[in-house]
């Protein structure tokens, strides 16, 4: 724990980090159509540039960051579960008043600001994961492996029959019907990569963006059936890990570079394997689909694993330094930089806003990741030496308390 008080610096700095690294993939789907977050081809074409930062990205990041955060959500869970029984208090009533009203923040965050909303997903999952916060950490990371393998066998056979139906309707003397059923899938609305659409609506007005989301009301929730299986694994490996001691950096080090060195560079070379496939491929959408909804999944876990481990060592290294406690006081108030980030991205490109929509390249976005990651650092940690919590942290606290929660320190 940090000096006089009752935080952990490994978490705290590990969810700075974690929460820099969602914004650098979520970049992507602020400043461009929906379908370029899976593929270059959606949009900006295969210049080197565009592919070298869509296989950057994607081999280091996607997935990894969200990945880190569904990690340390669970731990912090199991955190402020203990401390509540410690006090006497019901562990049950604060947490689900605290997924409930993280719930309405997450679909506010939606339906009014952005379709890229993680909080209701979170909130959803977390009241599942409560149920198993007495499970000691090996069945905790057991059954988590056993739901993370479902969701993989089933995006796997989904996604792995619709690339087996493309291979055979596509030869010479493909049956006829297959040839019909395959056309039908690719020529609908979910492989569609005509983006003027997408375009007119996010470079207008405020209104139509908003009509546009609440005409599909029930996205948050087909996004928590779509993702559970891989949400609810890291928030149990989370719960274990805070439960074991692993992520609070109480492990001897010689373990955590065990860890790096047996999850890092596997699924680095899974992850640059599967993109030379898409390369080599030229992004066929169907490859690219079932690339990042299932064959990537298990390098996805891996990475989140092993860079988990490296964070902590190298946290434990720079504790003392000035840099580490701005990245712990940015994880600290997490929650505010990641709707604050949501702001101020929706507002610099969509057409109600500076109207940069489409009108920026993938490489010219990371100076816009690397000033806002600046402004996560540079608010963060002299807000909170005078306050207790971040702007947001303290709201969501007061409404899941009841009561005003003291700010000032």
């Amino acid at each position: 724990m940090q000096p006089g008080s009752d935080r952990y610096l490994t978490l705290d700095a590990m969810r700075g980090f974690a929460v820099m690294g969602i914004l650098a993939m979520n970049i992507i789907a602020f400043a461009m159509p929906e379908w370029a977050y899976v593929t270059p081809i959606a949009y900006g074409g295969l210049s080197t540039e565009n592919q070298m930062s869509w296989i950057f990205s994607f081999i280091f990041i996607d997935g990894k960051m969200r990945g880190l955060f569904s990690l340390l959500f669970g731990a912090s869970m199991m955190l402020i579960i203990e401390r509540a029984q410690a006090k006497g208090e019901s562990a049950a009533k604060i947490h689900y008043f605290r997924m409930f009203w993280l719930a309405l923040f997450g679909l506010a965050h939606y339906f009014f600001l952005w379709f890229g909303d993680i909080l209701f997903l979170y909130a959803s999952v977390g009241c599942i994961a409560f149920l198993f916060r007495n499970w000691q950490p090996e069945r905790l990371i057991k059954w988590a492996l056993i739901i993370f393998g479902f969701g993989v066998l089933f995006w796997g056979l989904q996604l792995g029959g619709l690339q087996i139906l493309q291979y055979f309707a596509t030869q010479p003397n493909a049956d006829a019907e297959m040839v019909a059923r395959y056309d039908e899938i690719i020529r609908s609305n979910d492989f569609d990569l005509n983006v003027a659409d997408e375009l007119a609506l996010h470079r207008g007005a405020y209104w139509p963006i908003v009509s546009e989301k609440l005409s599909e009301w029930y996205t948050p929730l087909a996004a928590v059936l779509q993702s559970i299986a891989e949400t609810l694994p890291l928030m149990m490996i989370g719960m274990a890990m805070k439960k074991n001691g692993f992520i609070t950096g109480e492990w001897n080090r010689p373990i955590y570079i065990h860890w790096a060195r047996k999850m890092v560079p596997v699924g680095l070379i899974a992850s640059a394997a599967l993109a030379g496939y898409l390369v080599a491929v030229d992004y066929d959408l169907i490859d690219s689909l079932a690339v990042f909804l299932a064959w990537s999944a298990i390098p996805r876990l891996m990475l989140t694993v092993g860079y988990a481990a490296l964070l902590i060592l190298l946290i434990g290294r720079i504790s003392h330094q000035k840099f580490i406690n701005r990245v712990a006081a940015t994880g600290q108030a997490a929650f505010t930089n990641y709707l604050g980030t949501s702001i101020l991205m929706t507002t610099l490109f969509y057409g109600y806003g500076f109207g940069f929509f489409g009108h920026v390249s993938r490489i010219a976005l990371w100076p816009v990741v690397f000033a806002m990651w600046a402004l996560m650092l540079l608010w963060a940690q002299p807000w909170l030496t005078r306050y207790r919590y971040g702007p947001l942290e303290w709201l969501w606290r007061s409404l899941a308390r009841g009561g005003l929660q003291r700010m000032k320190r």
